[in-house]
């Protein structure tokens, strides 16, 4: 950071904060309320997951994706079985891929909102919090019903899944579907266009597609740029390619291309577009398959090296793995998309307020888990 000036200061904002999101430390080089300098500190809730990845057997990995981006689990553990099957070359049955896509997305909405109950939460709004939460308890039981947990679940393995859905999961999905379509219009209601709201996020922290593209910034941040950029259209992956969805970009409507709105916008109508996946998903299920049909009985694949990225709902998730035929990888990394966007903090916060920052970190949808990986 660079030397004070006589009227300047250093606030600490963290990491036992509730807007930081998590044990997030952010150094403010501040006059008055104006903040001129932004320095992330991270590290403090560091998981060693890549070291433990490179002791342990390929599938005792799994559960530590999980344990990452702990509100995407699902969309983590997907991404990293999906990069080893490609490397030891597995063919899914037809159930496991549309009953993986059904619960990357309903885990993507489960995701988002948290991210729009929190951001309204940062700006002064307590309603829309508590009502995101009711419907991401709904979905929370969905994953309970399949798998047993609510929040890490350990239920995609490689070559397939823990165990099939139980009876009933299916319609109670549907009634979810059912029940959500009205619940985003009232979310619109409530915050999307209240006057206040907009005073507080539209035309904040403008994030350019120039700077959003130099600093990797991916997922909902990057398309709120008006950026047209989805792993699922533009590198389709699994069965991505049989749905109708359509890629959401900012449009700048209450204000700039890019702002705290846009952003938080983005992720409102992304979730209607993971229900309609989901509700394409269910219609087209398989009603026979073993789901664990093509789970190998040994994990070792044959030497070599992959990179796979997919598309969580943070931005682009990768998996680096580096194989010497044993049944332990030699190398995992992981593209965290949460570091990369954070990264980005400065270049669009420097100049705003204090109270803007907080607005502006949460329209970042950031998780510390993954970002301290």
């Amino acid at each position: 950071m660079t030397r004070l000036n006589a009227e300047e200061m250093v606030l600490n904002m963290g990491p036992q904060h509730p807007s930081t999101h998590g044990v997030l430390r952010l150094k403010l080089k501040t006059d008055g309320e104006i903040v001129s300098h932004i320095e992330p500190v991270i590290g403090y809730l560091h998981r060693c997951f890549e070291k433990h990845g490179e002791n342990i057997e390929y599938q005792m990995v799994t559960p530590f994706t999980d344990r990452c981006d702990y509100l995407a689990s699902m969309n983590n553990a997907h991404a990293y079985a999906m990069a080893v099957e490609k490397l030891m070359g597995i063919e899914l049955p037809e159930r496991v891929e549309y009953l993986r896509i059904i619960f990357a997305e309903l885990q993507r909405i489960a995701s988002h909102l948290v991210a729009v109950g929190t951001f309204g939460l940062d700006v002064g709004a307590i309603t829309p919090f508590i009502y995101c939460f009711r419907e991401r308890e709904t979905i929370l039981d969905l994953f309970e019903m399949a798998s047993g947990a609510r929040l890490l679940y350990n239920y995609i393995w490689i070559g397939g899944l823990a165990h099939d859905i139980p009876p009933g999961f299916v319609e109670k999905a549907y009634e979810f579907l059912d029940y959500f379509d009205d619940r985003v219009r009232e979310y619109n209601r409530i915050l999307t266009g209240n006057k206040i709201f907009i005073e507080r996020a539209a035309d904040v922290g403008v994030m350019p597609p120039e700077v959003a593209i130099n600093y990797g910034v991916t997922g909902p941040n990057l398309r709120a740029s008006g950026v047209d950029h989805d792993l699922r259209r533009v590198q389709p992956y699994s069965i991505y390619d049989r749905f109708d969805f359509k890629t959401i970009v900012g449009q700048g409507e209450m204000g700039t291309v890019g702002d705290c709105w846009d952003r938080y916008y983005v992720r409102v109508l992304e979730m209607e577009e993971s229900a309609k996946i989901v509700r394409q998903a269910l219609d087209q299920l398989p009603a026979e398959g073993d789901v664990q049909a093509a789970v190998p009985k040994k994990i070792r694949p044959p030497k070599g090296e992959i990179y796979f990225r997919s598309e969580n709902p943070r931005g682009e998730l990768g998996y680096y793995i580096i194989s010497d035929g044993s049944n332990v990888p030699f190398r995992v990394k992981m593209r965290s998309p949460a570091f990369c966007n954070l990264s980005v903090i400065n270049e669009i916060g420097a100049g705003w307020m204090i109270s803007d920052v907080i607005a502006i970190l949460g329209s970042l949808d950031i998780v510390l888990g993954e970002i301290d990986r």
